[in-house]
């Protein structure tokens, strides 16, 4: 266990550094949206981190490794040319506002900083699980978690992709997007990304007293359905769409139902 607290600091301290860097870019861009790039590659950084400063050999620490690669790459790179040459994000924006000439230094413990400490924290049971090596051989655990990881890993994919598509036609400019997935949920990536973490924690469940881990997934969840995930988007949306407000009593937030079929007149 001291090994292991000792790989917890060491991952604390080098997602803190890549965040301070993602501030000083930040400044030089006068953009703090950039935070949102680092946000899957902070992950990776700290799982492959645990991997050799853990000295982990195949198995399960590499299994997690990989899923966590895959998740953080791609999300990292939709985020980027998602907001790549749009300005910075409203909701950055309205800090900025409030902050006034001392949002240079507040944005460094507001976003960033606090940005890397959710993410070491959420990332708890993904350390947890590369650190510790038994049992070698795979379990059902592991085949599960994967499973999960791979159903949330594609439920955002394509939400995000559906998104994406319906934002490039011009005629869709001011409308709500509540087709696809988006009509079975309000927020299909949130819950995907949701389900990625809670994949992650079945696998970590395979190992020796990882229980606690469970800190993570819930975690996650929380942000994204009661902090900066759906409350934060949706007061935006809601302000400069008037349809959106239909949409919220028809569509369930978070989890995803059976989209209702519209009323015969």
């Amino acid at each position: 266990m001291g090994n292991e607290l000792v790989i917890f600091f060491w991952n604390l301290v080098a997602v803190g550094g890549l965040m301070t860097l993602g501030w000083a870019i930040s400044l030089a861009l006068r953009n703090v949206t950039v935070v949102d790039s680092l946000w899957g590659l902070g992950f990776i950084l700290i799982a492959w981190n645990s991997f050799i400063l853990a000295d982990a050999g195949p198995g399960r620490s590499l299994l997690l490794c990989l899923l966590t690669t895959v998740w953080g790459l791609r999300l990292s790179a939709y985020l980027t040319r998602r907001n790549w040459g749009k300005g910075e994000d409203p909701r950055y924006g309205s800090w900025r506002k409030t902050a006034g000439e001392r949002f240079w230094i507040v944005s460094l413990g507001k976003v960033f900083w606090l940005q890397a400490l959710f993410l070491w924290v959420i990332a708890w049971a993904l350390q947890h699980g590369i650190v510790q090596s038994a049992p070698y051989a795979l379990t059902w655990l592991d085949l599960l978690g994967t499973g999960i990881w791979a159903a949330g890993m594609i439920i955002e994919a394509v939400a995000d992709a559906q998104l994406a598509a319906f934002k490039r036609r011009p005629g869709n400019r001011g409308r709500v997007m509540d087709k696809g997935l988006w009509a079975w949920s309000r927020h299909p990536n949130y819950f995907g990304e949701a389900l990625v973490w809670w994949g992650v924690f079945i696998i970590v469940l395979s190992t020796p007293v990882s229980f606690w881990t469970v800190v993570s997934p819930i975690l996650i969840t929380l942000v994204l359905t009661k902090m900066t995930g759906v409350p934060l988007t949706e007061k935006t949306i809601a302000e400069k769409r008037p349809e959106y407000r239909r949409y919220i009593e028809t569509v369930p937030a978070f989890f995803p139902r059976k989209p209702k079929r519209e009323r015969q007149r």
